[in-house]
């Protein structure tokens, strides 16, 4: 991977205003408590690190979608309490980003002090990377760190254009989570296995098309093994399936082959009539769905040939589940390989790098998610990083390194 600079080589901040853009886009309850912390829990090393070395510590974040204008129930100032708790330091709060409410709130902060800024995106000038925007923010501080991965993806004011106006440097998760993508997908121990799962095969085109190029071994689960299924003239029943899209499976087929990729699809399938928990159900060869039934998870014999190229992989990328894991027992295979997935990982076998919303959940579901190597939140840009994309937050810090 190419160099960046890290906080590895920031010396003598003490004094210096450090403008930190971090995820605090945290779920928060109708009561007004945020109900996962994780985000926060992520950016506190970094917070704390430079807090701890006598820098000024202004933290820039978006919350919600406010389009450009001040929201009320959008505003920081409600996660205040809920990111205090998590760094276990005094927040102090300005009720704008720019301006004079935040340069009368930096002016005022003592060395070690951590200053959260309202959200960014209360200004227009923000996701369109406005460069009077950019240089308004850029007045506050002296150091850009962007610790923030999960905004990577956009090429707004505070995750790009203000890397073009002050040093800048990734924090502690940025530069966890290149390292560990480095390892999944930049310059991986081979064999690589990928499992990619999910609906819908028309949401991960470019991704399917990226991973054919670049792994030993693709696993293809969830509904979208269904088009693939049905692509080959197999009949799927009811079950989800992109019939349209036959022809773009094939391709995808096609170019694996091309490419020596081997394309692993369920060759037998949990069936019900009903999406329901604890519906009726059988395991049946996958040329034998009936015509009235669904598969909603993969077999038994898909999963052993699923765990055994997991076994012979150095290097697993996870994207989707393989069935339908938040229903019982639909969840059984997900929950099987991604045990063996940790199993491998924690006996030193296998480096395991996952990422997207449904793949945390399914492997927090089956316990699995603490032995994996890496797990990312970052959604979005994991996804567009698994599709070989440029993430503009990322570029940036390579290039003025």
């Amino acid at each position: 991977m190419p160099a960046f600079k890290t906080l590895d080589d920031l010396t003598d901040i003490a004094a210096k205003r450090v403008l930190v853009r971090v995820d605090l886009n945290v779920p928060v309850a109708a009561d007004g408590k945020v109900t996962d912390a994780t985000r926060i829990e992520r950016v506190a090393p970094t917070i704390l690190e430079l807090s701890k070395k006598g820098a000024k510590v202004i933290l820039l974040a978006h919350f919600g979608r406010p389009k450009g204008e001040p929201v009320a129930d959008m505003s920081l100032s409600l996660i205040v309490s809920a990111v205090n708790q998590v760094l276990g330091h005094k927040i102090l709060f300005a009720s704008d980003c720019i301006g004079p409410e935040a340069e009368q709130a930096i002016a005022g902060m003592k060395n070690g002090d951590i200053l959260l800024l309202e959200n960014t995106r209360f200004h227009k000038g923000e996701e369109k990377n406005d460069p009077g925007f950019t240089e308004a923010l850029a007045r506050n501080g002296d150091i850009f760190v962007n610790d923030a991965f999960s905004a990577a993806h956009r090429a707004h004011a505070s995750t790009e254009g203000l890397a073009h106006h002050l040093p800048a440097y990734a924090g502690r998760t940025m530069q966890e989570e290149l390292e560990a993508l480095e390892k999944g997908l930049g310059n991986p121990a081979r064999p690589v296995v990928a499992i990619v799962g999910g609906a819908k095969v028309s949401t991960k085109i470019d991704l399917l098309q990226n991973l054919v190029k670049r792994v030993d071994a693709l696993v293809i689960g969830g509904g979208m093994a269904n088009t693939f299924i049905a692509a080959q003239g197999i009949d799927v029943g009811k079950s989800l399936c992109e019939h349209d899209l036959a022809d773009t499976a094939r391709k995808i087929m096609a170019e694996a082959e091309a490419s020596n990729c081997a394309i692993v699809l369920p060759v037998d399938g949990v069936v019900a009539r009903e999406f329901k928990a604890g519906a009726a159900n059988e395991v049946v060869d996958i040329d034998k769905i009936p015509a009235d039934a669904m598969m909603l998870d993969v077999g038994p014999k898909s999963v052993a040939a699923v765990n055994e190229w997991i076994s012979k992989a150095s290097t697993l990328v996870w994207n989707g589940p393989l069935g339908a894991f938040e229903i019982a027992p639909f969840d059984k295979a997900t929950v099987a390989a991604a045990k063996h997935a940790a199993a491998q990982t924690k006996a030193g076998k296998l480096t395991s790098v996952a990422g997207g919303g449904d793949t945390v959940a399914a492997l927090n579901h089956a316990g699995a998610a603490d032995d994996f190597s890496y797990v990312s939140t970052a959604g979005g840009a994991f996804l567009e990083w698994m599709e070989g994309k440029d993430l503009p937050g990322v570029s940036v810090l390579i290039k003025t390194a």
